[in-house]
């Protein structure tokens, strides 16, 4: 690596924290929306599903406004973006306006920079790679990134619910404040470090008959559309595990959909394990991408996930097991029983750390000065995470049952795991690219 890329890589990598930072925000909050309003599991998700959801509408916007402006000004302008949104969460919790439409509007908001900021940093870090094992390398450990983020917000959000059945959007105001924090920041680094922007072969492309301009583009190329599918699902699988535990072990036993009734503060700790796995993951897919290919990464982690949903499925509840979590009223270490099923299921945080680099990788390979455009595009389809969270809470309220609503999850891995055996393979390989 040369030293005149350390720079932006750590810019890059600042990015990233924040990206999770403020998405993970999303999941605790939809325990705070669901008492604050009196809502159904479906219900409370729409928060979740507004900020993924702004990926299908800012996707392909977004990457013609990387080709148009460049990559530091798109970080900038999604910074401020992010900005309005995180504020918008934060005003709905007001006396004077106390508005779920509001909530809704922030998180939307909220989500379009989100989806800005995946079209910088996940091509830039591939780029400032050199591409292949070096570039996944890179954007793994950008994920560590991301994952140190998404642990520490669990936590934190986990201290400040503590009694899910009471808790108000107010609740929330310390890592709402932190978020804006962090956006301030990031703007005034980003604004004071020069970013080179990678020459790409866009617009360049006068050697090449305009016929062929016309007739290709990165749709054109099998092995990204199917990889622009299996990023859908990934988020089915990234998001639906967490959620869903932290909605099994807060909700009341006595809920329409049962569920065990532990204080937030001791869940956010537990479910905090999930990324704190995924943390772990990404650090050591970063040591090893430059070494084993994404195709392999995937192929293993996504058949391990399959294993460990089942199990968290459908091995009994009886079966139970210590889990460690902190009582914030009292700042003490304390134990809660959980089904053991519970445990597998926070496992697949470390199957799923690797995941979103390796497709990301395998499904931009070989595209060339279509890369930019694939980007933006290939965000889109992180709405996955707006409709299939919902759809798992829709067959939570359906089944009165939490752990069938995993059916959701385990389609998503199977899909993957198709991706990386077979549709990963790039089979247009006569498409011109320079």
């Amino acid at each position: 690596m040369k030293k005149l890329n350390i720079l932006p890589i750590v810019v890059m990598y600042l990015l990233f924290f924040m990206i999770a930072f403020v998405t993970n925000l999303c999941n605790p909050m939809a325990v705070i929306v669901k008492n604050n309003f009196a809502m159904s599991n479906f219900a409370a998700q729409l928060g979740n599903a507004a900020n993924f959801i702004a990926y299908a509408v800012m996707g392909i916007p977004a990457g013609m406004l990387l080709k148009r402006i460049g990559y530091r000004k798109t970080a900038l302008v999604a910074i401020l973006v992010g900005f309005a949104g995180v504020f918008l969460q934060y005003m709905s919790g007001w006396a004077a306006i106390e508005s779920f439409w509001v909530y809704l509007a922030g998180a939307f908001t909220a989500g379009c920079c989100m989806c800005m900021l995946n079209t910088v940093v996940n091509p830039m870090l591939n780029i400032l790679g050199g591409g292949g094992n070096r570039g996944n390398q890179l954007v793994q450990f950008g994920g560590v990134c991301g994952s140190t983020a998404a642990v520490l917000v669990t936590i934190i959000m986990g201290s400040l619910i503590a009694d899910a059945s009471k808790a108000q959007i107010s609740d929330a105001t310390p890592a709402l404040m932190i978020a804006l924090g962090v956006f301030a920041f990031a703007f005034v680094v980003l604004m004071l470090v020069k970013i080179p922007e990678p020459e790409t072969n866009e617009g360049k492309g006068d050697n090449l008959k305009q016929k062929d301009k016309e007739r290709y583009s990165a749709f054109s190329f099998r092995h990204f559309n199917l990889g622009m599918v299996a990023i859908f699902m990934y988020l089915g699988i990234e998001v639906g595990v967490p959620t869903y535990v932290m909605q099994y072990l807060t909700t009341p036993a006595d809920a329409a959909t049962a569920g065990m009734g532990i204080n937030a503060g001791i869940v956010g700790m537990i479910v905090a394990v999930y990324w704190l796995l995924m943390l772990v993951g990404r650090f050591l897919g970063g040591m090893i991408s430059g070494k084993i290919s994404s195709r392999a990464q995937i192929i293993g982690v996504s058949s391990m996930s399959l294993i460990l949903v089942l199990l968290g499925m459908f091995l009994p509840d009886s079966w139970m097991v210590k889990m460690p979590g902190i009582d914030w009223a009292t700042l003490t270490v304390m134990t809660a029983e959980v089904p053991v099923g519970v445990l597998a299921l926070i496992l697949v945080g470390l199957c799923t750390s690797v995941m979103w680099g390796g497709i990301f990788n395998m499904a931009v390979e070989g595209l060339g000065k279509y890369t930019s455009i694939a980007s933006g595009a290939f965000m889109t389809m992180v709405c996955g995470g707006g409709i299939l969270i919902p759809l798992q809470g829709k067959l939570a309220d359906v089944f009165g049952n939490f752990q069938m609503s995993y059916i959701v999850v385990l389609a998503c891995a199977a899909y993957i795991l198709f991706y990386a055996l077979v549709g990963s393979k790039n089979v247009n390989k006569n498409i011109p690219t320079e």
